[in-house]
């Protein structure tokens, strides 16, 4: 089949495009051109790349045609951020391609009310911020559509993304590397809440593996939405307990209440903590795996450990070399 994708050498597609390449697909990665893949795998050089700058043909309306005009037969958008967007893309591909795959977030829930989260479910309050908003009603707009028999589409639901090359929602909800020092260090980390509160990450490549599946079993997902993170999800408390292992150490953790937490990291650390620790995510992959056989390959913490091994070995993380 040809696959394009919109946005493929970021963290997703950096591990999906291979794996298309390699199950023998022809690939076209639309990208603005300003970013290498964060994994350097041979498969690229079989990629066709496309440069083009989304925001700016979404505005001119001719980003539809430029996606349509390549004859795909299935399309993967990874980086669409708004309804507007999304219904302007499947306006123009309806008749013309056979799938239309999203990238959406499991930051459509708001905060829990039951757990785990599952799709269809009335298990978390509404999401609480615009970028939210805009997923879980890009995720609506793409069920509807194709209930009313037009283009097939299926949305994939990311938990907190985590690989090699970036740096991974830490312990404590946020990217302060200040976090990783002190738990290398042995040193006390305070955390603010009870530190029960919980965060689900998934490795990119099982979120490439969601997509790869979900294209190879379209009957079975389209129309369908899907939660794509880990087999499990690590309490802060948890976290901090294997994290301080790999360096050998004692987990030392000292509970704060949030107004004293601020006061102790910068405004930008405090409200990304926040935002993940508040909502308290655990998310069911039950659909996933019996609708589309998904079977991701990495628990969280040892997702969270390959990206903090290349985060050292690359010089970006100024700590202890692992133990593990």
């Amino acid at each position: 089949m040809k696959i394009v994708l919109i946005g493929g050498s970021g963290h997703i597609g950096s591990f999906l495009v291979p794996r298309l390449v390699r199950a023998g697909h022809e690939v076209v990665n639309i990208s603005r051109g300003s970013r290498l893949p964060y994994a350097d795998f041979p498969e690229w050089e079989q990629v066709r790349q496309v440069t083009a700058d989304r925001e700016l043909e979404d505005r001119e309306g001719i980003f539809g045609d430029r996606i349509a005009q390549l004859g795909a037969d299935v399309v993967v958008d990874l980086m669409c951020f708004t309804v507007g967007s999304a219904t302007a893309l499947v306006d123009r591909l309806r008749g013309e391609t056979g799938h239309l795959l999203h990238c959406g977030s499991i930051w459509r829930y708001g905060v829990s009310l039951k757990l785990p989260l599952a799709e269809g479910a009335d298990f978390a309050e509404e999401p609480v911020d615009e970028y939210g908003i805009q997923k879980r009603d890009i995720a609506r707009m793409l069920k509807e559509e194709t209930a009313s028999g037009g283009l097939a589409t299926t949305s994939v639901h990311p938990g907190h993304i985590v690989g090699p090359g970036w740096q991974p929602i830490g312990p404590l909800g946020n990217l302060d590397p200040g976090v990783w020092q002190t738990i290398a260090s042995g040193q006390p980390l305070r955390i603010p809440g009870i530190g029960n509160e919980l965060m689900h990450h998934v490795h990119a490549d099982d979120v490439a593996q969601a997509f790869e599946k979900a294209i190879l079993n379209r009957d079975a997902a389209a129309g369908e939405d899907f939660n794509i993170v880990a087999p499990s999800a690590l309490t802060v408390r948890g976290y901090v307990s294997v994290a301080a292992s790999w360096f050998g150490q004692v987990p030392r953790m000292e509970t704060v209440g949030w107004e004293e937490f601020r006061r102790t990291t910068t405004k930008e650390s405090a409200d990304i903590s926040w935002a993940h620790l508040s909502r308290n995510h655990c998310v069911s992959i039950h659909k996933a795996t019996s609708l589309i056989g998904y079977t991701p390959r990495y628990e969280p913490e040892q997702a969270v450990l390959e990206s903090v091994q290349w985060l050292i070995g690359n010089g970006q993380l100024d700590v202890p070399k692992l133990l593990t």
